[in-house]
């Protein structure tokens, strides 16, 4: 469809649209062949038991490279690792300012030098209230309350109209740490009526009516589980939520009780946030190698790997094997958290094994114990009504969210509701239009130290030996057709009874075939090599109901 050459504000999502995490958003301004580009957010999602051996995955930016002469600049609106976490991966090519508040900044020193990543980024501080520009775009970062500090929206004005890209974002009157919501500034928004306004809107929780609980509730709800317990507490969280860490901390201090931390991610955040200035007057927290000297009902544990991760601190501790830290039957352990999907099966399984050992296991279905920080429909409904959008795209979520709240929008007589995913072009202004597929996108994945594609990655190689083991037969032949030297051979995953075994099997496979090839055909190795890779598949096949990987390799000597 041929579009006149004319100034656009257009919006392409390249990650976190159509599902959760690898949030990456780009906003173009400009006549469609000459845009000047800005990103907003740089994050991961993580690999689930689908992709082995991927830790982590991007959104690949494919696109913005094609485009890098007419990229300026990357802004982020927080620092949780869906929004951040693929910057030190991604933005050192760009060689691009990244605009973040001092805390995402901090954020990303800590993890460059936690994990020994020789690229940098040229980090500008940026402070709510306070618009700055680049190219065509000024740019203002708004306060908004979530579950870590210094959370921000952000507005997006062009000549053309004007964006309201929230973010991860709720209404919360009295968070723990940091400044509420700044409705106020919202509010004006909606009164400025020179430009029209697009809101690109958190969807996380879209689906769930009324309001989110504020994380004061949480806090309160903390005191009584802790209070009440009779001997020793752990919590495990996100972190990244400081709040919630402080919320547990002034529980523990109000029941008389000592803070442990254990966990090096929980270590470097509140390292962060102690150095920002955020924890004065807060009691203080002790490192694991106290917790053994401190009276069994006067400890609380604080603790990472609320996502079922095998390496942190509550996955040792379930398993017995962390070197410091146990816990017992009659202690009690709260996940202050929800598990992402994809994660819920490595939670449950810490779970009960802690359950197995007697500890009482407390999760947010049984006691207010976590709240997440998105918006439910209330807030969004809150939201239309002040900042007034002319257009709305639903973002940062999956199909399901996404709909719910594009519903929503249509029901609250936003005029215009686009639908968008991830490689679609969305013009926002003049003549709000979404353009399908309009831009190449797709993942990168982070396997071990090596960022590759889907396609590179080796992941379907996995998959199949992970479901079909593997056979690996090696032998060398002369010109006459004699073996010489092996079979030799290599089973892996395949099973193994006392009654009948399967190196038996793969061994009388391979001596039958030999002995019935006439030697001329045996000196041809390639003739040989496809006999035994259909004798043993077709025999393994057979006897397990499975077809394994089979190898096989014929010398000429």
């Amino acid at each position: 469809m041929a579009r006149n050459q004319r100034d656009e504000l257009v919006f392409v999502p390249l990650g976190g649209v159509g599902e959760i995490g690898m949030n990456m958003a780009a906003y173009g301004f400009g006549p469609e062949r000459r845009r000047k580009w800005i990103v907003v957010d740089c994050g991961v999602t993580f690999g689930g038991p689908d992709l082995p051996g991927i830790e982590l995955i991007m959104a690949n930016p494919e696109f913005l490279e094609e485009n890098a002469d007419d990229v300026l600049a990357l802004v982020l609106t927080h620092s949780h690792e869906d929004h951040y976490g693929a910057v030190l991966d991604l933005w050192p090519v760009f060689d691009r300012p990244v605009y973040a508040t001092p805390f995402t900044a901090a954020m990303l020193a800590a993890k460059r030098a936690g994990d020994g990543i020789v690229e940098n980024v040229d980090i500008t501080i940026m402070e709510p209230g306070k618009p700055f520009t680049v190219g065509p775009f000024t740019i203002e970062a708004i306060n908004v309350a979530h579950s870590i500090p210094e959370s921000n929206s952000l507005l997006i004005t062009t000549p053309v109209g004007r964006v309201l890209h929230t973010g991860d974002w709720k209404f919360d009157p009295t968070p723990v740490m940091g400044r509420p919501t700044n409705i106020a500034r919202l509010q004006e928004i909606g009164t400025d009526t020179a430009l029209p306004l697009a809101l690109v809107c958190d969807s996380t929780n879209a689906m769930k009516e009324g309001e989110s609980p504020s994380e004061a509730e949480i806090a309160d709800s903390l005191v009584k589980l802790i209070s009440e317990a009779p001997h020793r507490v752990a919590v495990t969280t996100f972190a990244s939520n400081v709040g919630r860490v402080v919320s547990i901390a002034r529980a523990a201090h109000k029941a008389g009780r000592e803070v442990v931390m254990s966990g090096r991610s929980l270590h470097r955040i509140m390292g962060i946030a102690r150095e920002l200035g955020m924890l004065e007057g807060l009691p203080t927290l002790h490192d694991q190698d106290a917790y053994k000297s401190i009276a069994r009902d006067k400890c609380v544990l604080i603790c990472t790997g609320s996502q079922g991760e095998a390496r942190a601190a509550i996955a040792r501790i379930a398993r017995g094997d962390h070197p410091v830290i146990d816990l017992n039957a009659g202690d009690r352990m709260i996940f202050s958290s929800w598990a992402i999907p994809g994660n819920e099966r490595e939670v449950i399984d810490i779970q009960n094994r802690l359950i197995d050992k007697g500890v009482e296991v407390i999760t947010r279905d049984d006691a207010l114990v976590h709240v997440t920080g998105h918006p439910r429909r209330e807030e969004l409904r809150r939201l239309y009504s002040w900042v007034k959008p002319q257009v709305l795209v639903p973002v940062h979520g999956e199909a399901m969210h996404l709909e719910a709240h594009a519903k929503l929008g249509r029901e609250q007589g936003i005029p215009n509701v686009c639908e968008a995913r991830n490689g679609d072009l969305v013009r926002l202004f003049p003549e709000p239009l979404a353009f399908p597929a309009e831009v190449r996108t797709g993942e990168l994945y982070l396997d071990g130290l090596v960022l590759c594609t889907p396609e590179e990655s080796g992941v379907k190689g996995r998959r199949r030996l992970s479901f079909g083991g593997m056979i690996i037969v090696s032998l060398c032949v002369n010109a006459n057709g004699q073996v010489v030297s092996g079979p030799d051979m290599v089973l892996e995953g395949l099973p193994e009874t006392e009654d009948e075994s399967l190196t038996e099997l793969v061994s009388d496979t391979v001596a039958s075939v030999i002995r019935s090839m006439p030697p001329k055909r045996r000196g041809n190795t390639e003739v040989l090599n496809s006999a035994l890779f259909k004798a043993i598949r077709g025999e393994v096949n057979a006897f397990w109901g499975r077809k394994p990987n089979v190898s096989v390799f014929v010398h000429r000597v």
